[in-house]
């Protein structure tokens, strides 16, 4: 490892300023210290979140479920609130990466980061939530621009994320052993206004399919699901799996949400 500063505030305000003079924030560092010890980035000066109240916490109000930031996936995933009021969310958080990643890891890194195969952007977006950061708020469409691409400002930090709790929602993922990420993986949230469909591992980045969503608010079931053809063209195809095998996927874990939803 190379030489750096580590600034360490007690305040978002604090934080925000040390990012915006071009700092690098530091979260979980599940990413950022892997990618610092091969040299694929090399910031001279991190800001460590952890010591920030603000952005830790996880609380319930009516039918909103808000987590902040600094939120280790364990937290979240061992959380009562969470359990009782978005059990889907829990469960995905309890199946990220490995142990050690579950115990560093946070989910306001993940959806900053925004890495294309990661869990946690498509329960944002799958669940139509609200970001939260240090200078507005920003809907979950809105905030996933592409591969590891965000709406984020540079003096810009998520603060917390303000979940919708839905009526019904499964997560289904097949992982690559390897990385332990998803080859595919679908987030599905049922509301009053609609069924979202969310997909990570499968593109450049998580997104919504719309034939998919269109499919199962008219008829909400697994055989409605497999009746939508999944366009390969766009899809990414690499070592792990080809387009056409993730396309397949997305069809064959959007089936198994459905079921899972339906019991």
């Amino acid at each position: 490892m190379y030489a750096f500063t580590l600034e360490r505030p007690a305040s978002v305000a604090d934080a925000a300023r040390l990012v915006g003079a071009g700092a690098k924030p530091l979260a979980g560092g599940q990413t950022l210290l892997a990618s610092m010890k091969l040299r694929l980035s090399a910031p001279e000066q991190l800001v460590d979140l952890g010591g920030i109240s603000e952005l830790t916490g996880i609380r319930r109000d009516g039918d909103t479920l808000t987590v902040g930031a600094m939120s280790r996936h364990v937290e979240v995933a061992n959380n009562a609130d969470v359990k009782a009021a978005f059990p889907a969310l829990a469960d995905l958080a309890s199946r990220i990466g490995d142990r050690q990643v579950r115990a560093m890891g946070t989910i306001g890194g993940s959806v900053a980061n925004n890495d294309p195969a990661a869990c946690y952007p498509s329960a944002v977006l799958g669940a139509g939530a609200t970001i939260v950061t240090s200078k507005r708020e920003i809907a979950a469409d809105d905030f996933f621009l592409g591969l590891f691409t965000t709406a984020l400002e540079e003096d810009e930090l998520i603060t917390a994320i303000r979940f919708p709790v839905p009526k019904h929602a499964a997560y289904e993922k097949l992982r690559q052993k390897a990385s332990q990420f998803p080859l595919v993986g679908v987030f599905l949230a049922q509301y009053d206004g609609g069924v979202r469909v969310a997909v990570t591992g499968a593109g450049n980045g998580v997104f919504r399919h719309a034939g998919l969503e269109e499919a199962l608010n008219r008829d909400f079931t697994a055989a409605s699901a497999a009746s939508v053809k999944i366009d390969a063209s766009e899809l990414n195809s690499d070592l792990h799996a080809s387009a056409a095998y993730r396309a397949n996927l997305i069809s064959v874990l959007t089936q198994r949400a459905v079921a899972r939803v339906l019991g």
